[in-house]
């Protein structure tokens, strides 16, 4: 390929210590993109683009074994782990294609499906996102909480994101662009595409079991990924604690009424000390949980106006353009 030449699709892979994946990877991804034709049947460019987010073994070894063996294989390596979304950022920064498919490593997304979303491209959708038909290949747990999780930021964001859509989709470049602009540190990519807008169109598939290596997302990093998505599309949390206070207010305004009453009628008594714990406890609990809530908007409001970079590239590896 032209080193020059403007691809029709970009293929965006975040890995972290995947150096058996990488070669299984190409080599079915290739022939997918080998086999896509133009409306005039002729074969259209491609390029996959690794984003080596800080991995400890041969991952980047096996990227530079890739590229090669072609040159349409290029990848960029990060100084350290910065983290998926900030990997993804870093890979729509640095591909060429009019088009972009971000997929991960693991081949769970079948790549066949691309077909079918440039199809839905061509007729004018410029975000065609691939939606699961199932998710039998998880966990119990992992499909209850990711169920409550899409319910609840859909429930509290303006910005609705398609019930079981991950971030393989395919993204026309000026919706690229409009991701790129956005200075934001603390990124949910999956909003940022859905506050993007554009036209849509969704994509069905089944998901496979993955069947090299193991997943680098455990219940923490999933649990911390969804506190930044719904902190980072909805003000809803802060919002809500205003008609809490309001609700615990009126309470305790009407239970002082009733206790005024209660002396008028009947004259003073001693309190009861296990009513005053309840109280204390509860309004001392509620407090609590409110700072904590507040404490995670300061903690991002400090993040952004210390304006670091989101990424930092260590090294490249072929031929990628850096557009920031």
């Amino acid at each position: 390929m032209d080193p020059n030449a403007i691809p029709l699709i970009s293929v965006i892979v975040p890995v972290k210590d995947e150096e058996d994946a990488i070669q299984p990877f190409v080599a079915r991804v290739g022939r997918v993109l080998e086999a896509l034709r133009d409306p005039h049947g002729a074969p259209v460019l491609w390029e996959i683009l690794f984003v080596d987010d800080g991995s400890s073994d041969a991952t980047l070894a096996a990227i530079m074994a890739a590229n090669r063996a072609d040159p349409r294989v290029v990848g960029i390596s990060l100084s350290r782990n910065f983290g998926k979304e900030a990997a993804l950022s870093a890979g729509l920064d640095h591909v060429r294609g009019q088009t972009v498919v971000p997929i991960d490593v693991d081949l769970q997304d079948p790549p066949e499906v691309i077909g079918a979303m440039l199809d839905e491209w061509r007729l004018g959708h410029e975000v065609v996102f691939g939606v699961r038909r199932n998710r039998m290949t998880d966990s119990l747990p992992k499909r209850l909480t990711a169920d409550l999780y899409y319910r609840a930021h859909n429930w509290l964001s303006e910005d609705k994101i398609p019930e079981h859509a991950g971030d393989f989709r395919l993204l026309d470049r000026k919706v690229v662009d409009v991701i790129r602009a956005m200075p934001e540190r603390n990124r949910f990519m999956k909003g940022l595409f859905a506050w993007g807008g554009f036209r849509q169109a969704a994509v069905e598939y089944d998901r496979a079991e993955r069947t090299v290596g193991s997943t680098k997302f455990n219940y923490l990093k999933l649990w911390k990924l969804a506190i930044d998505g719904l902190t980072s599309a909805s003000t809803a949390p802060l919002r809500v604690w205003s008609y809490i206070g309001f609700g615990v207010a009126a309470i305790a305004l009407l239970y002082a009424f009733l206790l005024i009453g209660r002396v008028i009628l009947y004259g003073v008594d001693v309190p009861g000390y296990a009513s005053m714990m309840v109280a204390v406890l509860f309004l001392g609990g509620v407090q609590l949980l409110s700072l904590g809530i507040l404490g995670e908007y300061v903690g991002r409001i400090l993040v952004e106006t210390k304006r670091r970079p989101i990424y930092v590239v260590r090294e490249r590896i072929g031929a990628t353009s850096d557009q920031s």
